[in-house]
């Protein structure tokens, strides 16, 4: 009786994941796609939209435009971003027609190494508390950005998220939901309660929530810039509240902190440059992804096909092997980035794919060379910025340094402990694996799509989905990510922690239950969640008409908006 009624709420799920009926649009599209000339914004947070839209209005650039959405969202969003985390983008500049990558990640103590947790018999670094802290990047990621693309003083971007500090919000619905799911477990640690928890609670729905210290703190940031948060009082304070709690993280890791400006990687998919950045995040991931795709008819497929989401899956269990082993700091490996994404290298990996078998699991490549909140925003000039922040879990290391109304990430729970060979081994001054990752499409050299999504290990497979959804299937930018998702779990961890069995392919509602029945035959272990795979944000240039497409999926709380 069981298995009948989950049968029928599985096909009621499959019915209501379509759009809901409109005079036009496509089969998945929530809500017809924003058209705008002027600039775009889409972001998670209407709120954090607006901020945007604001600074656009008054002559700001995108790259002013996305550094106050980041602010505000690092206030609204609070478990998910913040100055407390990492940064990273990928810049369309429209006057020299070229793209710039951004790596703003931090590094680990220098006086942190593999070593403190093997003495102390520690497989694994733990997921709160002060040792899974790195340095957060994020603030000298604003300003670097901003002294190559900015425009207004920095008083005027971080403005509309000081105002919304001190004078308060009504929270939203999913961002609701996402802090009181996370509270509990981090409302011991130092500083977390009196942040987070006004009244001993997570603030409900339509509840005004203010964090008046994260407004002062954005202010000395704002008056100072980043030496005030790096060398000012801001860093003497992280540096005093991680000596009293049993942390490493010291004032020399906040002074001696730099971002990197790199080289955006790609590969070219049917005639479109997909781009991403290189390691120590997970990009090329993606790129490896659409590689191994690229020779398999998918459009005949079909969307939504066993044998679309088999092939899909399989790439996906391939690439992530690579990902386990290789991915991590460039600065302390040899990584072997032009050969994983290579096309000779694909059409060898693709050769271990059975169209017939789910594979348990495949080994990771011999390659010999070596020993190794997303948001965009798009302004009137053409300048598009596609650029993701994180402090990696919900609520992170959950350690609030006193009066600064932020969380410190636990970015450094990423690193390998166990393997003292691994790539992303844990060493002083490192920056660990990274999972968060801002992704752009050219074609024929010009800007064409700005996207990302949110959510982890799944970013990667979330970016060839989308690609393949714009590409093969012909959606449009809002459906591309409206549409019904895919997530394989399992096979290689970043930590280079192996599950066997194949691992589990979980699937959103919207699939038809004939290719479940098909994918279950073919070996896959399937799974179903609803809404646990979103955060996609884009921005589509249409150069003929010289007009912004902007999409901010239904799985959020997000806004696309223009003028």
């Amino acid at each position: 009786m069981k298995k009948q009624f989950f049968l029928y709420f599985l096909i009621f799920q499959c019915f209501m994941a379509q759009g809901q009926d409109r005079l036009t649009g496509q089969t998945f599209a929530t809500r017809s796609e924003v058209l705008a000339q002027n600039g775009m914004a889409a972001t998670s947070q209407p709120l954090a939209t607006q901020a945007a839209l604001d600074i656009l209005k008054k002559g700001g650039s995108a790259m002013d435009a996305a550094i106050a959405a980041n602010a505000v969202l690092g206030l609204v969003e609070p478990a998910s971003c913040g100055i407390g985390g990492d940064i990273f983008a990928i810049v369309w500049d429209a006057k020299t027609e070229k793209l710039y990558g951004f790596n703003g990640s931090g590094r680990s103590p220098k006086s942190l190494d593999r070593d403190y947790f093997v003495e102390r018999n520690m497989d694994y670094i733990p997921f709160t508390g002060p040792l899974p802290v790195s340095v957060p990047g994020c603030v000298d990621g604003w300003f670097e950005m901003h002294k190559k693309f900015g425009k207004l003083d920095m008083k005027e971007i971080l403005n509309p998220a000081i105002e919304y500090a001190r004078n308060g919000f009504p929270v939203s619905e999913v961002i609701a939901y996402e802090m009181s799911t996370s509270t509990a477990r981090r409302q011991n640690l130092p500083g977390f309660a009196e942040t987070y928890m006004p009244g001993g609670s997570a603030p409900r729905k339509g509840q005004v929530f203010k964090n008046p210290n994260l407004g002062n703190t954005y202010e000395k940031i704002a008056n100072g810039g980043r030496d005030a948060f790096y060398k000012g009082d801001i860093a003497k304070t992280i540096d005093q509240y991680m000596k009293k709690h049993g942390g490493m993280l010291r004032y020399e890791d906040m002074a001696s902190h730099t971002s990197n400006w790199v080289e955006p990687i790609s590969t070219n998919y049917r005639g479109y440059d997909v781009w991403e950045l290189p390691p120590n995040g997970q990009g090329t991931a993606a790129l490896q992804m659409l590689n191994i795709l690229e020779p398999y008819d998918i459009r005949s497929m079909g969307f939504g096909s066993a044998e679309y989401l088999h092939v899909l899956t399989e790439a996906k269990k391939l690439a992530y092997e690579d990902r386990a082993k290789f991915y991590a700091d460039p600065e302390f490996n040899q990584l072997p980035t032009e050969e994983l994404i290579s096309k000779e290298y694909a059409a060898e990996r693709r050769k271990l794919i059975s169209m017939d078998e789910a594979a348990d699991s495949y080994p990771a490549g011999e390659i010999e060379a070596g020993n190794t909140t997303y948001l965009t925003v798009a302004d009137k000039d053409g300048n598009m910025v596609s650029l993701i922040q994180s402090i990696y879990a919900v609520f992170a290391s959950g350690m609030v340094p006193d009066d600064l109304g932020f969380v410190l990430q636990n970015r450094g729970q990423m690193f390998n402990v166990k393997d003292p060979n691994h790539f992303n081994v844990l060493e002083p001054g490192k920056r660990p694996f990274h999972t968060i990752i801002p992704a752009f499409i050219t074609k024929d050299g010009k800007p064409w799509v700005s996207f990302g999504l949110m959510g982890g290990a799944v970013q990667p497979q979330g970016h060839a989905q989308i690609v393949v959804n714009l590409i093969d299937f012909d959606m449009g930018l809002q459906e591309a990510g409206d549409a019904p998702r895919m997530r394989h779990a399992g096979s290689s961890q970043p930590t280079g922690t192996v599950m066997t069995g194949g691992g589990t392919l979980n699937l959103e509602s919207g699939f038809d239950y004939k290719a479940i029945r098909e994918l279950r035959k073919k070996g896959h272990t399937i799974s179903f969640a609803v809404g646990i795979y979103g955060g996609y944000q884009a921005i589509k240039f249409d150069a003929k008409n010289k007009v912004y497409y902007g999409a901010s999926e239904s799985r959020k709380d997000g806004q696309a908006a223009g003028y």
